[in-house]
Order: C-alpha cells, then sequence, then structure tokens
C-alpha cells in the first residue's frame, strides 16, 4: 500500500484537470437536472443555498421541494427554480413525501435531502423513500444522514457529514473522529459503498473502494453558517454535469475551498456570509478548465 493510501491523496487543481467535467457549451438539459429536498419553516434558507450552490456549479435545472409554509418564499428568493411544497408537522418540519415529488425524483440527475431538516424516524422514512426513487446521484446531507445507509452496489451516494454527525454515525466521540479522520472516513465509506465527505478545517473524501484523498487549502471563515448547504449543493450541481459521485465530491471540496479564499482576500478572514460562497464558483471552475497542467 502506498503512503497516498495510508495519508490521503492531497486535492489539487492539477489533480482535477486530470478529471475534467463535460464541456460547458451545452444547452441546460445536456448540464442535468437537480432536486434540492429540504428547508423547513425555522430554517428555508438551506434550500436557498443549497439551489444557489448547484446553479452556480453549472446544473441546467433546478427543482427544490420543501415545507409547505415555506414554498411561496423560497420560490420568490429562487426565481430561477420550480418550487413545490411537501407536507409538514406543526414544527414546520417536512413529514413526507408524495406522488408528485416522487415523479420528479424518477427525472433528476442528482438529488440532494437534508440540508435545514432535522434528523428523526420521520426523516429517516422520507430519506428511504427519496432514494427507492431516485434516478441521479443521492447526496445526503445534514438532517437526512443516518447510520443505516448504504447504496447498491456501484451506485454511490455522496455523504457529507461533519465530524459531529460523523461521531454518531460511526458510534464514535466526536474527540476520535478528529483524531482518526483517514480510518474512520475509508471504513464508512466502504461500508456504506458511498462517498464519504468528512467536512472540516482538513476535509477527507473517501471512495467505496477505499481511495483516500485530503484537502487542507481553505480558510477558517469557511466555518460559518450554511456553508456546508452550500458544499453539498455543489456537489448535487456537478453530480448533475457529469454523472459521477466521486467526481462532482473531489471538484466541489476543492472549489468551496478555493471560494473561501477569495472571498477572504475580498472581505476578510472572518465574517463574509454563506451566501456569498456560491457567486465565485462558476469563475473558479473556468479558470480550472483553462490552466495548463
Amino acid at each position: 500500500m502506498s503512503p497516498a493510501d495510508l495519508t490521503g491523496q492531497r486535492l489539487t487543481a492539477r489533480l482535477l484537470r486530470g478529471m475534467p467535467l463535460p464541456d460547458p457549451d451545452g444547452g441546460k438539459e445536456e448540464r442535468g437536472r437537480v432536486l434540492v429536498i429540504g428547508g423547513s419553516r425555522r430554517v428555508p434558507g438551506a434550500a436557498l443555498l443549497a439551489g444557489n450552490g448547484a446553479l452556480r456549479a453549472g446544473a441546467g435545472k433546478l427543482q427544490v421541494a420543501t415545507a409547505q409554509d415555506a414554498a411561496l418564499p423560497l420560490a420568490v428568493a429562487i426565481p430561477e427554480a420550480l418550487v413545490m411544497g411537501l407536507p409538514a408537522n406543526a414544527q414546520g418540519e417536512i413529514v413526507r413525501g408524495s406522488a408528485a415529488l416522487d415523479q420528479v425524483l424518477g427525472s433528476c440527475d442528482a438529488v440532494l435531502v437534508g440540508s435545514g431538516m432535522s434528523p428523526g424516524p420521520t426523516t429517516a422514512t422520507l430519506v428511504q423513500r427519496v432514494l427507492r426513487h431516485a434516478r441521479g446521484t443521492p447526496v445526503i446531507d445534514a438532517g437526512a444522514l443516518s447510520a443505516d445507509l448504504r447504496a447498491s452496489p456501484g451506485k454511490p451516494y455522496v455523504l457529507t457529514p461533519h465530524a459531529g454527525e460523523m461521531a454518531k454515525l460511526s458510534g464514535r466521540d466526536k474527540a476520535t473522529v478528529e483524531q482518526e479522520p483517514q480510518a474512520l472516513a475509508r471504513a464508512f465509506a466502504r461500508r456504506t459503498r458511498s462517498v464519504l465527505v468528512l467536512k472540516g478545517a482538513t476535509t477527507w473524501i473517501a471512495a467505496p473502494d477505499g481511495r483516500l484523498w485530503v484537502h487542507s487549502g481553505g480558510c477558517h471563515g469557511l466555518g460559518t453558517s450554511g456553508s456546508g448547504d452550500v458544499l453539498a449543493g455543489v456537489i448535487a450541481g456537478l453530480a448533475a454535469r457529469c454523472g459521477d459521485a466521486l467526481q462532482a465530491a473531489l471538484w466541489a471540496v476543492f472549489v468551496h475551498a478555493e471560494a473561501g479564499r477569495m472571498l477572504e482576500r475580498s472581505i476578510g478572514s472572518l465574517g463574509f456570509l454563506a451566501r456569498e460562497i456560491a457567486a465565485p464558483v462558476p469563475g473558479i471552475l473556468d479558470r480550472i478548465r483553462r490552466a495548463k497542467a
């Protein structure tokens, strides 16, 4: 086993240029359709942040399914998206899907579920319904993450836990996750047959076959409310474009970090907002694509 197998291959722009994204010149149908399922009455903005991330990553079409009370305001906030409302409980949390949602799931190239949702049995049931009907790449984030997720062979999910969520998923404490991120990321990716993005100041990306990548080039300002929603949206947008869960995750982690570095230079090391992270993404993607290897 090589040193990179043990410690992770460093994620760089040069590495990404060796796995190029599809030509960006195609129309919106060729660039894929993303469905974001998330948000709630208390956190409607999570779906907005994720949706913006998907569009800035170059997805051709965006649909959003959110709690019924949040649907109209969200549709106004994201005029580029088709928005549908889903049944919600008294706390404004999504409680179940619908036949209309099932139909949309069958036509999307990537689906992101969990941003702005609370974990629990109801959410877990919805996630299983989503996975049964989803045709495209599932990206599972935040409240949708659970320990019983396991993809079919050759059809990986993308799972995006931070250290606290990884502790719950793996049955370890947070300190152990922070001390042994490589081993836990690799083991969980293998067990779930999925691409695992273990987020943090240093982010680890593990493939179902045990390969591992590491990225530590972000900035402190990315540790802000909503930043993970943007990252999940960028992953979904890139997955819709390229159809490959691992490629989408690797590109998204690097581009998200570069966006933070750009904002750090223009605004400051702390204090920029999650809503600002997606705007630099198209330019970063172009620069990587056009640069010489």
